[in-house]
């Protein structure tokens, strides 16, 4: 038989692998070019941030900030976000995030950069996780204005240094992408370091994507849902790490791990319809519990009646439920301490 043609794992419904490594995606693979969006009052436009690692990004900024600032308008806060996708579909140019970004950036006023990192299988886990740190590292940089000139470190961005205030810096992403945030909020506060001893303010997971060798009550009780999780962590992960790795599951790890969590506000989402609502309730309470963090706030938002990640393709067709939840999302980085 033809490799191929000859299926070596299906990890549908999100692509195919053939036993010749021909990787065939099923979905998340148009994209929509950036531009002012006339209903969001938003801009983007994309850059690439390390040419030689194909690392770019989607930059999005409120329209009007562009057209007249204010006389004495403050900077905006600077939100790098990270997309779902299972790890392995979908990127920073997809139709469905560039909706949901223009609507966050609307209500939360915000300088956002969406990262478009590696995929797996091609590029397992932590590919992402590095990806996400580069590009987090760069935003910092790059939206120093003294960066922007100086013609030291990388390369300035000029949405980024004329309205970006690296002080007041959010991670974010949905599902994966949520996974991704926690770990790159992890490196930070490890000793990771960002540029300029910059530090997270705010990290927020949007249905973040969880697991462990236990079951919880929204998983159900059927063995055979732990085997296909595995499956498919292991797929995204090259098999090197298991269920209860701290990537996967940081819920699991031990109290005083919790201390490298380096942002001083958390917040997590969860819909009622997701079987992973209880991983990211777990996840609030073993922050909460560990009393190694030493953040401020750690708050759970819940949105009944949904599934997992609803907000991604109702954001931009007037759902109610997606406009809370955007609009919790932007209260949360606009709140005054």
């Amino acid at each position: 038989m033809d490799p191929d043609a000859e299926v070596d794992f299906d990890f549908s419904p999100f692509l195919i692998r053939y036993k010749s490594g021909r990787v065939r995606r099923l979905m998340g693979t148009s994209k929509v070019p950036a531009g002012a969006d006339a209903a969001t009052g938003v801009t983007s436009r994309d850059v690439s941030i390390d040419a030689a690692a194909g690392l770019a990004a989607r930059l999005y900024i409120p329209t009007d900030v562009l057209d007249n600032k204010p006389e004495g308008e403050k900077k905006l806060p600077v939100l790098v976000y990270f997309h779902g996708g299972a790890f392995a579909v979908h990127s920073a140019f997809s139709a469905p995030h560039f909706r949901f970004l223009n609507a966050l950036v609307s209500a939360a006023r915000v300088v956002a950069v969406s990262v478009d990192y590696r995929l797996a299988p091609e590029h397992p886990v932590p590919a992402a996780y590095d990806d996400a740190w580069a590009a987090l590292r760069w935003a910092v940089a790059a939206s120093s204005a003294a960066t922007a000139t100086a013609g030291s470190g990388p390369p300035g961005d000029p949405w980024l240094s004329a309205h970006g205030d690296a002080s007041r810096l959010f991670v974010a992403g949905d599902s994966a992408g949520a996974n991704i945030a926690h770990n790159v909020t992890i490196r930070a506060g490890g000793g990771g370091g960002l540029p300029g001893g910059a530090r997270i303010e705010g990290m927020v997971l949007l249905h973040p994507y969880f697991r462990g060798e236990e079951l919880v009550p929204s998983e159900g009780t059927d063995p055979r849902f732990l085997e296909r999780a595995e499956r498919s962590w292991g797929f995204v992960s090259g098999g090197r790490y298991g269920l209860d790795h701290p990537f996967i599951n940081p819920a699991a790890m031990p109290a005083a791990e919790w201390a490298k969590l380096g942002c001083r506000r958390a917040l997590v989402t969860v819909a009622g319809l997701d079987t992973l609502r209880d991983r990211g309730r777990r996840y609030v309470e073993a922050v909460r519990g560990s009393g190694a963090w030493v953040g401020e706030e750690a708050a759970l938002y819940e949105t009944e009646g949904e599934g997992h990640a609803y907000f991604i393709d109702k954001s931009g067709g007037g759902g109610e439920k997606a406009k809370k939840e955007i609009a919790a999302v932007a209260s949360f980085i606009n709140r005054q301490s």
